[in-house]
């Protein structure tokens, strides 16, 4: 096993000492990079993190915060938990709005007692990050021109550009983690994948606003005017969401014109509980479908974004990323401290399976849930949908097992 420098922190300019060697490289210093090299390290499996941005920008951004079940026992097992544990927010059910009604969906009572909770991805990652300096394995960021080799092969390596100076790192398996404008899945040869994606005619504005939130429970809405989603981060910081033209501009919406219009897409008695202040961050974001195909080439595996991505009105991006981390996490497990080289071919596969009915998931919720189009007899549809579901229990209980997270698939 490669003994790597015994280090605190992330590495800088003048304290880079070079790696030559480890067992698994890891491209991508955000949730799921963290996460997976923090659960090798627990067992005894060396890794290095390679990071192209610096740690500012990766807590920069920012993203939504609603955790499975599933994600939040792998932090708990990373060791990791304990602010989640302190500051999250349980949330046994959210709702749904309507033709000008709300329906509440109980996850726990229709799950078997499942939740969510409730804690932003930047929290996420900063925790992550923390345990990271406390431990001996190293990260480096700021690092230029990253490129994975061999992987197809027996000896495969990630070399990198520090400061000047040409570095290449020997070793068993890579790991890209670093999203879907990353490097891993782009150096695959084009005949060896296959990719799937729809992209959807419109965005999401969101506003970050220092305002309690409207609910204690999130609320999706779907309106003759567009979606609308009422989230939080905490109890006295709101995250707000108004489906938008992929071509506006932030600075088209003012304050006063986004509360305007989120009003006008919740029912009248929430509507008029809603707290409004000046906006402290303000984003449009796009909306896409996405999947790799296979997510493995060789001793390269592909992790979280750079293999998928859901539009986030079903809160699945990190949650899918934490189960791909978990299928790896185990694989590798075996390898090391069982020499299970078996399990190594099926990663792809088991990760597909459960990639595949998350993008389902999500795209039924963006379905029944945005305006594609100005025709009425779609909207009527939506509503009847969305009626036909809540007012049975199998539906309500489809949408519950969806929301809290199918379960992990053992890998053995």
């Amino acid at each position: 096993m490669a003994v790597l420098p015994q280090r605190k922190g992330p590495v800088g300019p003048s304290d880079m000492k070079p790696v030559t060697k480890t067992q698994v490289v890891i491209i991508g210093a955000g949730p799921s990079g963290l996460l997976l090299g923090r659960l090798l390290e627990l067992q005894g499996i060396d890794n290095l993190i390679i990071e192209a941005k610096s740690p500012d920008y990766v807590l920069s951004r920012i993203r939504a915060g609603v955790l499975e079940q599933g994600t939040q026992m792998l932090l708990r097992e990373a060791r990791a938990a304990e602010r989640m544990d302190r500051e999250g927010h349980v949330h046994e059910g959210f709702a749904l709005s309507f033709l000008g009604k709300m329906e509440r969906i109980d996850l726990k009572a229709l799950t078997g007692g499942k939740t969510v909770m409730v804690y932003g991805q930047t929290e996420v990652t900063k925790d992550l990050m923390d345990v990271r300096a406390q431990s001996c394995m190293k990260s480096i960021y700021d690092a230029d021109e990253v490129m994975p080799h061999d992987f197809y092969g027996e000896r495969p390596s990630v070399s990198f550009t520090k400061d000047g100076h040409r570095h290449t790192v020997d070793c068993d398996y890579i790991a890209g983690c670093d999203g879907f404008h990353g490097i891993a899945r782009k150096s695959v040869p084009v005949d060896k994948i296959k990719l799937f994606e729809r992209v959807y005619p419109f965005g999401w504005l969101g506003v970050l606003s220092r305002t309690p939130p409207v609910s204690d429970e999130l609320i999706y809405a779907n309106h003759e005017r567009g979606f609308a989603l009422c989230s939080m981060r905490s109890s006295t910081l709101s995250r707000y969401y108004v489906q938008c033209p992929l071509e506006d501009k932030t600075e088209e919406w003012s304050d006063d014109r986004f509360w305007e219009e989120l009003r006008a897409r919740l029912p009248s008695d929430v509507a008029h509980h809603l707290v409004t202040g000046p906006s402290i961050e303000k984003s449009i974001a796009p909306l896409r479908s996405f999947v790799a195909e296979p997510m493995q080439f060789g001793r390269m595996f592909l992790v979280g974004d750079a293999a998928h991505i859901v539009p986030p009105t079903g809160a699945k991006g990190l949650n899918l990323a934490a189960s791909d981390v978990y299928t790896l996490y185990h694989i590798l497990r075996k390898r090391y401290q069982e020499g299970r080289t078996d399990l190594i071919a099926r990663y792809s596969d088991i990760c597909l399976r459960r990639v595949w009915k998350a993008e389902r998931f999500s795209w039924w919720m963006t379905s029944m849930l945005h305006k594609f189009s100005d025709d009425p007899f779609n909207q009527r549809i939506q509503e009847a949908e969305l009626d036909y579901f809540t007012r049975s229990e199998a539906g309500r209980t489809t949408i519950a097992e969806n929301y809290v997270g199918l379960p992990y698939e053992r890998v053995d």
